[in-house]
């Protein structure tokens, strides 16, 4: 709408490129989640966290996480818009994108929900795939563990989400910038059915009970 309102050619190609890309990778996204839903066995946040007391999802959850887990890292650095799928507001086409003719409060506030998002999205990849807020742990019973229990469960947290968002970063200045087709190509010809298959085996490894 920001994009469309500004009456500029370069906005408006920003703010459809930007629907086409929140649309087309909020379903890698979804199906990355529904994984840990299935192993879970409830939607609650409470009772995923908890179901990630003896062992992080990550580490209990063998090849398919792990597969989940990549594909909800790069799915949600396309939500976002951060590089290298930051086709919404390439300077090298399109000046600034959807915000070119923003500027003060108005163009901080882009910048802030951009960066809120980040926060978000970082926030329930640690709480799905990284335990939340419990402690790492190995084994029972160990030194390594009561090591672990002492730092407060707000601290594991905060450190989880700000790991993903530093991942986010490093994707940033190391990859090159896709093209808008890649960026699409992407989606629906490899991250969808790899999820959707995906998805498939974490059921299966659910129904037979294969994960730790």
């Amino acid at each position: 709408m920001a994009g469309w309102a500004s009456n500029n050619k370069y906005s408006l190609l920003g703010a459809m490129r930007s629907g086409a890309q929140i649309v087309s990778y909020e379903l890698s996204a979804g199906f990355a989640i529904l994984a840990i839903v299935i192993l879970t066995g409830d939607l609650k946040i409470s009772s995923i966290v908890d179901s990630q007391a003896n062992g992080w999802w990550i580490f209990k959850g063998h090849l398919p996480v792990w597969i989940a887990f990549v594909i909800f890292m790069i799915a949600v650095t396309a939500e976002t818009n951060r590089a290298p799928f930051d086709l919404a507001e390439a300077e090298s086409e399109l000046t600034a994108g959807f915000h070119t003719e923003y500027s003060g409060m108005k163009f901080a506030l882009f910048f802030l929900a951009e960066y809120v998002n980040i926060f978000v999205v970082c926030a329930l990849g640690a709480t799905l795939f990284l335990g939340g807020w419990q402690p790492l742990h190995f084994g029972t019973d160990t030194q390594f563990n009561h090591i672990m229990d002492y730092i407060p469960s707000s601290l594991w947290f905060v450190g989880k989400t700000f790991f993903l968002i530093f991942v986010i970063m490093w994707f940033r200045w190391t990859f090159p910038r896709l093209r808008i087709d890649q960026l699409l190509n992407l989606e629906w010809k490899y991250l969808l059915p790899i999820s959707m298959f995906n998805l498939l085996l974490v059921t299966v490894m659910a129904i037979m009970g294969w994960h730790f």
